[in-house]
């Protein structure tokens, strides 16, 4: 039986990773980040488990296609999943269509103890009872129990080749409904140009797409139900902020390319101390003296730079963030502590709800704390991003205000 005697409701664990690293290394990356996201399950005991993945399949889809099966078996067959009798798989593997591949893997796990559970019908408008284990992949645009797009191109027109968008799924679980909806939003493109402008063009860029997103599951197409949107955000600190605050007494030297002109590196020295280079920025390079800024605290003296979510206050919420940032990890296995030089570190991956879902969760806290919000595997490497989870229950009668929600117990 799943979860505590003295615990009411149905646990809910949602998970939210960014795997790529996981395909390009899977020796030395794999059994790690498994065992870590198995002691997660143990330690909460979910009844309903979402795990939203991004990069599935790494950089190079077609070359890692064995591994990607090999993953998905172990996660269905493990003897740490024997309980959940029941699972639906979602990969998007179509790699060849640049038009429609996302590289996202939605993966869903319901305990046997778990009774009544449905899945959204999107074609048929009907929710459907959930039996068996049943994996779905290279076409997705197909499959009715799901909506998936990717962000057309001229969201980022200077990504030729991106495959950032989202997959959403309607739940019902204890006459409760929801949408559960993973997301890959735009990254940085140069770190050069981000620390141009607060915010930074990328901002903006993030800001369409998730506005694009949050008006598409709220439209009059279906009925309104509590959403969660766990993904890879990529939002970022504020860069330009972040390094006036981090270099406050520095200088700064600017490296042209001899040819164009154009700017290529920033050096911020120290004033005295004779002239230590403090930060150095390239396009692909944010190389600070001192990493424990970001470590320490979990990182909290930097949350005020981390507002792009801000934009969107009257619309999501987030639960306070009390781990450190979770990418850009060293993708070296000895290191799973350590951040690459690569990018400022930052809170990319998060789950964000619905305010109706807010009072979902926070409704769970009245006896005893049992809403959590934290990363995995803090000390382990997990490859680039660090998973970030959200374990909370949801508590008998908790759907019932909501009348259309009874819908959900009308199965046909």
């Amino acid at each position: 039986m799943a979860g505590k005697v003295a615990a009411p409701g149905t646990a809910v664990l949602l998970v939210t990773a960014n795997v790529g690293s996981l395909f390009d290394d899977p020796e030395n990356l794999q059994k790690n980040w498994l065992r870590e996201f198995y002691q997660v399950v143990h330690t909460h005991k979910p009844h309903f488990m979402a795990l939203h993945c991004q990069e599935f399949g790494g950089k190079n889809y077609e070359a890692s296609m064995s591994h990607v099966d090999k993953f998905v078996k172990e996660l269905l067959s493990s003897d740490a999943m024997k309980e959940y009798n029941r699972a639906r798989v979602y990969l998007d593997e179509n790699y060849k269509s640049q038009e429609h591949f996302t590289a996202l893997g939605s993966f869903y796990f319901l305990h046997e103890s778990l009774k009544n559970i449905y899945q959204f019908d999107f074609k048929a408008k009907k929710y459907r009872k959930v039996a068996g284990k049943e994996i779905y992949s290279d076409t997705l645009e197909s499959t009715p129990m799901l909506e998936k797009e990717k962000f057309p191109q001229d969201y980022f027109p200077e990504c030729k080749w991106s495959r950032k968008g989202f997959i959403r799924t309607r739940w019902c679980i204890a006459d409760c409904a929801f949408d559960l909806v993973n997301i890959h939003l735009f990254h940085d493109a140069s770190n050069l140009v981000a620390w141009e402008t607060s915010p930074s063009v990328y901002s903006g860029i993030r800001h369409k797409a998730l506005g694009y997103v949050l008006d598409r599951i709220i439209d009059q197409r279906f009925e309104k139900v509590s959403y969660f949107v766990f993904g890879d955000f990529n939002f970022r600190l504020d860069s330009k902020s972040v390094v006036e605050t981090l270099c406050t007494k520095a200088t700064m030297q600017t490296v042209r390319a001899a040819d164009t002109n154009e700017v290529v590196k920033l050096i911020f020295r120290e004033s005295d101390n004779d002239r230590k280079v403090m930060l150095q920025l390239e396009k692909k390079l944010f190389d600070y003296f001192n990493q424990e800024v970001f470590r320490d605290n979990n990182g909290t003296a930097l949350l005020e730079f981390d507002k792009e979510l801000s934009v969107f206050k009257d619309r999501l919420y987030e639960l306070d963030i009390s781990f450190p940032p979770s990418y850009p990890y060293s993708e070296d296995a000895r290191q799973g502590e350590q951040y690459m030089n690569t990018r400022c570190p930052a809170w990319c991956d998060r789950i964000l709800m619905s305010l109706s879902a807010k009072e979902l969760v926070l409704r769970s806290e009245s006896e005893e704390k049992v809403v959590t919000y934290d990363h995995i595997g803090p000390n382990v490497c997990m490859g680039d991003h660090k998973p970030v989870f959200l374990a909370f229950r949801i508590m008998p009668g908790a759907g019932k205000p909501h009348a259309h929600v009874h819908k959900c117990c009308v199965v046909q």
